[in-house]
């Protein structure tokens, strides 16, 4: 007798599917936190916690505020190691320059920064808040945040060095490039003007 080993390979890969689709559908249905059966939905104090991101139009943004003094002293301590004494970058940590630039996105040696390639000063603060510093990222106050994101933009010649940066004037920071990228034709995708 003849057994086509394909299609009885298939038949049982499609059994198996099936009985696991059954089995995550009763899973799901019994409240087991999944398909997989494990894991647990998370408390509002816990979304919150991860609920940080800052949009272009500053909804998001915490209360505090930052000016480019005290940010300074903050890249000093907690940032020049990375992204050096002049925010040019130290390409021995692999960490990229802050500043410098513009114009350049066009050339043969496009130099991608905060100054030259960033589109609001909300994804510099979100950043910053998620991800720096790098061996500790997330550890920067709100505070600390606004200093550095101040200090930066005020490096890069976009915010005057005098202005104290908070909730209600970081939308309102002109970036450089906010016209360089295209807006997503996708009718469920928000594009910020």
């Amino acid at each position: 007798m003849y057994i086509n080993t394909k299609n009885s390979l298939k038949t049982s890969l499609l059994a198996a599917a099936a009985a696991m689709i059954v089995t995550s559908t009763s899973a799901l249905s019994d409240g087991y936190g999944g398909p997989y059966g494990f894991g647990t939905t998370p408390a509002t104090d816990e979304i919150a916690m991860m609920n940080i991101d800052v949009m272009p139009d500053g909804r998001g943004a915490p209360p505090g505020e930052g000016t480019y003094e005290e940010g300074k002293m903050v890249y000093t301590v907690k940032c020049m190691a990375c992204h050096g004494a002049n925010l040019e970058g130290v390409s021995e940590v692999g960490a990229a320059a802050l500043i410098g630039g513009r114009g350049s996105l066009t050339t043969e040696a496009p130099k991608k920064t905060v100054e030259s390639y960033w589109p609001y000063a909300s994804t510099v603060f979100d950043y910053v808040k998620r991800a720096m510093p790098f061996n500790a990222p997330g550890s920067l106050t709100d505070t600390e945040v606004y200093n550095v994101v101040a200090y930066i933009l005020g490096e890069a010649n976009i915010l005057d060095k005098n202005t104290t940066l908070n909730a209600s004037n970081l939308a309102s920071v002109e970036m450089p490039n906010k016209d360089g990228f295209i807006a997503d034709p996708r009718p469920d995708i928000f594009n910020y003007e």
